[in-house]
Order: C-alpha cells, then sequence, then structure tokens
C-alpha cells in the first residue's frame, strides 16, 4: 500500500512541480497576492517591502553557505569518505540501500545539517556503485528525507538562536540553553522517534525490482584528485605542507578548547560553522588538500546564492505587510494551552513555504508565538522547538534546500521529491503526537 501511495506521489510531481528558482517566483506572486489582499497595504508599499526584504538576510545567507560548504568539505576527507566505502558496502539491494541512506543521513543532520545533506548525497552515490539494481531516485529521496531532523539538532539555527546572547525575545525570556531545547528529553524521544523509524518507513515503500531502472553511469563519474607537483617550489611546499596544516589546526583546537572550558557547551551558530570548518582543516592533511574541497564544495552552494535573495523578497513582504502575523495570530486565536505547541508547530509549516530559513522563520514567528506562549503558560523552549520542528517539516515538499544534495547526486527535484510527500506525512504524525502527549 506504502508503495502505491508512493508512486501516485512520484508521478504527481514529476508532472506538476516546477523547477526551484520557479518555484520561489511563484511563491514570491502568492505572498504578494495574499499580502495585497489581506493586509491592507498598498502595491507599492508591497513592492518597497518585497525589494527592501531582497538584501535582508545576506548575512544569515552567508552563514548558511558557510554551514553547507564547510559540511560538504569534511564529508569530502578521505577518512569520511572510507567510512561512507564501507557503509555502502552493507546493504545488498535496494530496500536496504534507502534504509542504510536514511538513517546515516537523518544522524548526520541531528548533528550538522549541511554535512548530513553532503553524506546523504555521497552515501547514494556510493551504493549505486555497489548495487546496480538500485533505484537511485528512491535513495536519493531517503538520504534528503534525513533533512527532516536537522532543525532539532545540533546545528538548528533556532535552538541555537535563543541559546545566543542578543537573540530577538531575550527581554522576554532571557537566555534559553540547549540543555532546555535540544538536548531536552522530550526533544530526543520526538526526533529519534522519526530517526529510528524512517528506515521501516523506506523499506515498505521500495519499489520492486521490475520497476527499477539501473542508474546511468555518467552520474556516478567522479573527478580525478589533483596529484602533488613534481617540481618543488617554496609556494607548492608551503601548499602541501602537513605541518602547516597541523599547527593551523591546533590553533583551532585550542580555540575551541578554551571556548567550551570559559563558556560551557554553548553551541551558536558560529561555534557549530567553526567545528565543522576546523575538523575539515584537519582531516584534509594539507593547505591546497582543503582549498580544492571548499571550491568543490562551492558548487552546491549556487542554489542558494541565487534563491536566498528572492527568499529574502518573501519575506520582507510576510513580515512587514503583517500577513506572516496574520497567519501565526489565526493559529494562535484556536490554541488552547494544550493544543498550542501543535498549532505552533502547523503554523511553522505554512511559513516555511514562503520563508524556508530557520532564522527567518524565526524573525517572523518568534517575537509573535513566544509572548503568546508565555501568556498561555508554555515554556519559551517548546514553543522555539515547535516552530523549528515546523520548519523542518515542510523542507519535505519545499525544494530549497534540496538543491545543494542533488547537485552533489546530479538529479532534479522531480526525482526526488514525490518520496519526500510520504517522509512529511509520517514525521508529521509523530511530531503531532509527541508536541500533544510529551
Amino acid at each position: 500500500m506504502l508503495h502505491a501511495m508512493s508512486r501516485f506521489f512520484v508521478l504527481i510531481v514529476r508532472k506538476y512541480l516546477p523547477d526551484a528558482y520557479l518555484f520561489a517566483i511563484m511563491l514570491t506572486f502568492i505572498a504578494f497576492g495574499a499580502a495585497w489582499g489581506l493586509t491592507g497595504k498598498s502595491f507599492m508599499q508591497l513592492i518597497g517591502f518585497w525589494g527592501n526584504g531582497l538584501w535582508g538576510i545576506l548575512g544569515f545567507a552567508m552563514q548558511m553557505i558557510l554551514i553547507l560548504v564547510t559540511g560538504h568539505a569534511l564529508a569530502s576527507s578521505r577518512p569520511i569518505r572510507r567510512i561512507l566505502v564501507v557503509l555502502a558496502s552493507i546493504p545488498k539491494n535496494n530496500a536496504q540501500a534507502a534504509m542504510l541512506c536514511v538513517f546515516v543521513a537523518a544522524v548526520a543532520n541531528f548533528f550538522n545539517w549541511g554535512f548530513g545533506l553532503v553524506v546523504a548525497a555521497l552515501l547514494a552515490r556510493e551504493l549505486a556503485r555497489k548495487i546496480p539494481k538500485m533505484d537511485y531516485g528512491f535513495v536519493v529521496a531517503a538520504g534528503y528525507s534525513g533533512f527532516v531532523v536537522w532543525h532539532a539538532g545540533v546545528s538548528g539555527s533556532i535552538p541555537l538562536a535563543v541559546a545566543t546572547k542578543g537573540h530577538l525575545v531575550e527581554k522576554l525570556v532571557g537566555i534559553v540553553p540547549t540543555t532546555q531545547t535540544i538536548f531536552s528529553s522530550w526533544n530526543l524521544i520526538i526526533t529519534w522517534a522519526v530517526i529510528f523509524t524512517l528506515p521501516i518507513l523506506f523499506k515498505l515503500m521500495s519499489p520492486p525490482e521490475n520497476e527499477i531502472t539501473p542508474v546511468d553511469p555518467v552520474l556516478l563519474e567522479e573527478k580525478e584528485e589533483e596529484k602533488e607537483p613534481e617540481i618543488k617550489t617554496i609556494a607548492t611546499w608551503f601548499e602541501n605542507s602537513v605541518l602547516i596544516n597541523g599547527l593551523f589546526g591546533l590553533m583551532g583546537v585550542l580555540y575551541l578548547g578554551n571556548y567550551f572550558l570559559t563558556k560551557g557547551f554553548n553551541l551558536t551558530l558560529n561555534i557549530v560553522i567553526f567545528i565543522f570548518m576546523w575538523a575539515g582543516i584537519i582531516l584534509h592533511k594539507t593547505p591546497i588538500n582543503y582549498v580544492r574541497a571548499v571550491q568543490e564544495a562551492i558548487k552546491g552552494a549556487g542554489g542558494i546564492a541565487l534563491q536566498f535573495p528572492l527568499y529574502g523578497g518573501i519575506q520582507g513582504i510576510m513580515v512587514s505587510s503583517g500577513l506572516a502575523a496574520i497567519i501565526a495570530k489565526w493559529f494562535i486565536s484556536i490554541s488552547t494551552a494544550y493544543t498550542f505547541p501543535l498549532f505552533t508547530f502547523i503554523a511553522g509549516g505554512v511559513i516555511n513555504f514562503f520563508v524556508p530559513s530557520g532564522g527567518g522563520q524565526w524573525i517572523v514567528q518568534g517575537p509573535i508565538n513566544i509572548p503568546a506562549g508565555l501568556e498561555l503558560g508554555v515554556s519559551p523552549a517548546k514553543v522555539a522547538m515547535s516552530i523549528a520542528y515546523g520548519d523542518q517539516w515542510t523542507n519535505m515538499v519545499q525544494p530549497f534546500w534540496a538543491l545543494p544534495l542533488l547537485g552533489i547526486a546530479k538529479l532534479g527535484v522531480r526525482d526526488i521529491m514525490g518520496y519526500c510527500v510520504m517522509t512529511l506525512l509520517w514525521s508529521g504524525i509523530i511530531f503531532a503526537l509527541g508536541l500533544l502527549i510529551l
């Protein structure tokens, strides 16, 4: 039954889902039209909100690109690649490949979303080399489905934001440590329930062997590694120096050691980027190796660089016109103390279509939902994580964050998104029940 359902969604998506860039343009028109009809703002006012918003999230965009690039560079290091090759030798068929890929990707996403997206794509490629009779799009979709837990994990931008001094609602709630959000018992139960059940979902969805088309070998071609130059110069010695790289890596380790000793386990967005950047520097062994890894990784960030301004424009419309507040307040108006986290989660899922950025989502919902939650007696930690759950949940049908993974896998949005609808449905049940029960 689940295979038939997933097949239905695959056919619908392949027929009707536009390219991710066009999807962003269409969302711009929808947000503009809704704001024009519901907020009382004039046409030219909305044009102004849109134009001003285009460049309003460039700082955050840079942080997101760095998370992606440093995660990609780390995942492409030889030690990590060797682990992926070993893992890829475990499954023997299509269903097992998808089960392994979604589990590994989900665990990796829990620790860092950029790392998780890249690991998912690289592992899917390795699996395709080991299992000729494998549905490549299905397994890549499994890898992307692991992204559905990223915002509840260590690199989640909302829980990290509220743990950082100077955040949006600090005057109301103070600093909310990650022990109350990411590492709370209820968040770990909900998140790991999703992680452990996704492999079962993909086993039940796996297509029969007679429906599987062999992988196109062109998709699996690898760029040859550049060799160390035969003619040695002072410049090439520095570029390939393990000693210099080791000393530079040691500086980062000393900084992190001192940071955690003096500030405790305080994970901010910048610290997460720092950890993954220096882990990549160390594992690549030489400066030039890391440079090449970053140059390769930055190719996957093209879609983000192109579309982030568009979503900044949408965010400008949503926030400045008051449309996002209207949506959030409507869900608040039908909430009780018991249902407030659930409706905050659903509102987060709706708003995420138009503002697919954890930081942007927080700007939209945080100042509205946190005070409402306080009035109802709901803890700020639970409100923040409910918004985070909504953000990660509808990423399964919002193609924006699939772009870097698809760039590595050499596939298109329509190749995977139909399967991801099933992930949306299943994870939504777990998130909803978790917020109501826990």
